[in-house]
């Protein structure tokens, strides 16, 4: 970070910056604006950008991530590539200005990739190297998701495929170290290439609450394309893999990509707390707040995205839900793309089933009478068929947390099976909060199964298993798991492996 003079010269030479940066955000005290350029490491300088287009995209007001620029304006950060300079223009009220810049350059090796239950392929956190150290709370989580807020970074187009996990990177670190917030705003982000990376840590699956529009973060997920799409259209390829992902993230909650809801505004410039907003299950930031994202180009083509996620991954199981409570009588409902034979099971605590219900059609309604069942925990799924994802959830006794496996770890991380008896294998441990059947693969950088490790039924608590690694070749690895419980919620982890016979 450098303090940057109001006064004198309006440009910071190499002498006040870094002698390379990639990424830069201001920071600026007052009701001004400022605008600024950058000179490449070839000497010629960018044409001026605003420095806060999408002046909304935060954590929501009042949350622990805004403390620390508390009566700061935030720029957004500004993908510049190899770049040695800054200089700046001032509009109106600026008292103080800071630069905060940041140097992720791309890497050579591979991007690491994953599919987690029927999702796209994925680059995990661990795939464009997540700064895990630097995280400052544990994430946290909205009850459900419910619509999805699409997002542009607002930073250069001009980057290569191999330059695409450096600026996931920057990002991170900008948010972070730069903005004070926890972890990076966004949960997922999408290139120009199709590449689709992991945001914001807390499980792809869950409902993360993110910082990228603020008002609006709880009950949404956030994906920005990287790039500028304000005259310029994304790619096909981006186009199609953020449909894909969507239309992913979206069946995983259940949510119709072409209807509508009304969401309660949990404060911003635009939207006062409290305020009813009308929003489609695919909206644009702009729908939220005063801002331009993501973007004109961009914006004018969701609903044409929507129509594509609808007919990506049929057929699909859309509003289910359950009124009612036990002992009495309890009613399912829910809505099907397809004519097809549905089934609703209903089990006790100890995962055995008390009452079923099934039909054939679109539409899903069925009562179960519960009025002779005791208070307890009971657990329900509406299916229909191995095509469909189902969906699953609680009724009665204490509100239990949703399925998780947490703390997936390999000790040691890098394998040595040499015949020296040190580091030949390796301990892959991890917790589950409810019983489950775990699978676990070792997959090569291609996400080819090398070898299943592990498959069979284990407790809730903490599990382990041994990765040995006497016949696998030299090379990078990622062991997969996967956990299925007895309603069928399945959640995935990765962690990655080293195996070497080179000793130091």
């Amino acid at each position: 970070m450098r303090e940057v003079p109001l006064h004198g010269a309006r440009a910071l030479a190499s002498a006040a910056t870094p002698r390379r940066f990639d990424l830069v955000g201001l920071h600026w005290r007052g009701r001004g604006t400022v605008l600024f350029s950058t000179r490449s490491i070839g000497g010629r300088w960018s044409r001026w950008h605003v420095a806060a287009p999408e002046a909304e995209d935060l954590p929501d007001a009042g949350s622990v991530e805004t403390v620390k620029t508390r009566g700061w304006r935030l720029g957004n950060p500004y993908w510049t590539g190899p770049a040695d300079a800054i200089r700046y223009r001032l509009r109106g009220d600026v008292r103080r200005l800071r630069a905060y810049f940041v140097r992720s350059s791309a890497e050579r090796l591979p991007l690491r990739r994953l599919e987690v239950a029927g999702s796209p392929v994925i680059v995990p956190r661990a795939g464009w190297n997540a700064n895990e150290s630097i995280r400052r709370e544990a994430p946290k989580y909205a009850s459900a998701l419910h619509f999805a807020l699409v997002h542009h970074t607002a930073g250069s187009n001009n980057y290569g495929p191999g330059q695409s996990a450096a600026i996931v990177r920057a990002i991170e670190l900008y948010h972070v170290e730069g903005n004070g917030w926890n972890d990076i705003g966004y949960n997922f982000l999408v290139d120009k290439y199709g590449q689709v990376f992991e945001g914001r840590y807390g499980g792809m699956q869950r409902a993360v609450i993110g910082a990228h529009a603020q008002g609006f973060n709880t009950g949404s997920v956030g994906v920005a394309l990287i790039g500028n799409y304000g005259s310029r259209a994304p790619s096909a390829a981006a186009q199609k893999a953020l449909a894909n992902l969507l239309a992913w993230r979206l069946d995983v909650a259940h949510i119709d990509p072409r209807s509508s809801l009304t969401w309660i505004s949990g404060g911003n410039p635009r939207f006062p707390a409290g305020t009813p907003v009308f929003l489609r299950a695919i909206s644009g930031h702009r729908d939220t707040g005063f801002t331009e994202c993501p973007g004109y180009a961009l914006y004018r083509r969701l609903p044409a995205i929507a129509k594509a996620v609808a007919a990506t991954g049929l057929p699909k199981l859309y509003a289910p839900a359950v009124k009612g409570s036990v002992p009495g009588l309890v009613r399912f409902t829910g809505r099907l793309t397809a004519m097809l034979p549905w089934t609703v099971t209903v089990t006790d605590a100890a995962g055995s089933a008390v009452a079923t219900g099934s039909g054939v059609g679109t539409n899903i309604a069925w009562t179960w009478d519960a009025s002779a069942a005791p208070k307890g925990r009971y657990f329900w799924m509406i299916g229909a068929g191995p095509g469909v994802r189902p969906a699953t959830g609680g009724l009665g006794g204490a509100k239990q947390p949703p399925f998780s496996l947490t703390g997936l770890t390999a000790t040691p991380e890098v394998v040595t099976p040499n015949g020296d008896g040190v580091d030949d294998s390796s301990t892959i441990s991890y917790t589950l909060n409810a019983p489950a059947t775990v699978t676990a693969s070792l997959l090569d950088l291609n996400g080819t199964t090398v070898a299943t490790l592990f498959d069979g039924t284990v407790p809730a608590g903490p599990q382990a298993f041994l990765f040995s690694a006497d016949t696998i070749p030299d090379g990078l690895y990622q062991i997969a798991v996967t956990a299925t419980n007895v309603l069928g919620v399945q959640v995935t982890g990765s962690v990655y492996v080293t195996v070497t016979r080179t000793t130091p």
